[in-house]
């Protein structure tokens, strides 16, 4: 075993399956994440460790825990002393930060907060939404609630619950009445883990990589062949931001261009880079983007 060790913890539960596909893409292969709870990884210095996102800033606080990927959901819920390394844009199923709502059901003649006064609210992050209220001057009582909150909106008087998409509220007719709190995934650190050099350079490693993951996954790689008298009008059509690498070819009436380009102009892009004069085009996907 090597004598240094970075111990991380990954969250388990709904981010655990889009953070292994993501230490993946950054060039880490975790092994038997679906069965154990603290799975192999192919860095013999980094332990890892799976642990629900809601208990993750407590044991990296208390140093069980070196680092750990949690939601700023939870950091404010748990109101630990820990060091935010970088924010990680990604969540279980899109790229767009989570939402903690304050929701009631369709038929309920509750329009603002301010209606709540004297009211019920059950949810599973209490004490961001008792500072919610408290911020508001609003007197309710929040209680905890267990999981499966959206069933608790009708035995209660509105509900505050995590919200990616909006469907599982829609599907249990419940209304948005203002958001509490909107979370993104982080990268922490414990203080003392965060003096060590060691300790300091691979959690730093650890961001640049997931980081450079996460940007790669809109981008796509973009090659071409392109004939000097055409390369003119080639270059008026890719996005004015790209600066594309050019290099000469074993024919010296060509060039080679490549450029990086998000995947989502890529349709409309690459017709119009054949119609003007581009041939060879390949496109391909990118695993890490590093700026």
């Amino acid at each position: 075993m090597p004598a240094k060790i970075l111990k991380l913890g990954i969250p388990t539960g709904s981010l655990q399956k889009s953070t292994v596909e993501l230490f993946s893409r950054a060039g880490f292969d975790i092994l038997d994440s679906e069965r154990s709870f603290q799975p192999d990884i192919d860095d013999e210095q980094i332990e890892l460790t799976l642990l629900r996102a809601q208990e993750m800033s407590r044991y990296v606080a208390g140093g069980e825990l070196d680092a750990g990927i949690t939601g700023y959901d939870w950091i404010m819920e748990n109101g630990l002393d820990v060091v935010e390394v970088c924010e990680l844009g990604y969540s279980k199923a899109t790229s767009k930060p989570t939402r903690w709502v304050l929701a009631v059901p369709n038929e309920s003649k509750v329009k603002k907060a301010q209606d709540l006064r004297g009211g019920i609210i059950a949810t599973e992050l209490v004490n961001v939404t008792k500072k919610y209220f408290a911020d508001k001057n609003i007197d309710v009582k929040v209680e905890f609630s267990w999981g499966a909150t959206e069933v608790k909106a009708r035995l209660v008087d509105a509900i505050v619950e995590l919200t990616e998409t909006g469907t599982s509220l829609a599907a249990n007719n419940l209304r948005v009445i203002d958001t509490v709190i909107t979370s993104t995934t982080r990268l922490i650190a414990n203080k003392q883990a965060w003096a060590d050099s060691f300790k300091r350079e691979k959690i730093e490693n650890i961001s640049i990589l997931l980081n450079a993951a996460i940007e790669a996954r809109s981008k796509v790689g973009l090659k071409m062949n392109v004939k000097k008298s055409n390369l003119d009008g080639v270059l008026k059509i890719l996005p004015a931001e790209k600066s594309p690498t050019i290099s000469g070819l074993a024919d010296s009436d060509y060039v080679a261009l490549e450029v990086i380009i998000d995947e989502k102009v890529e349709r409309a892009l690459v017709p119009a880079l054949k119609r003007a004069g581009a041939s060879g085009i390949i496109t391909y996907p990118l695993n890490k983007v590093i700026h």
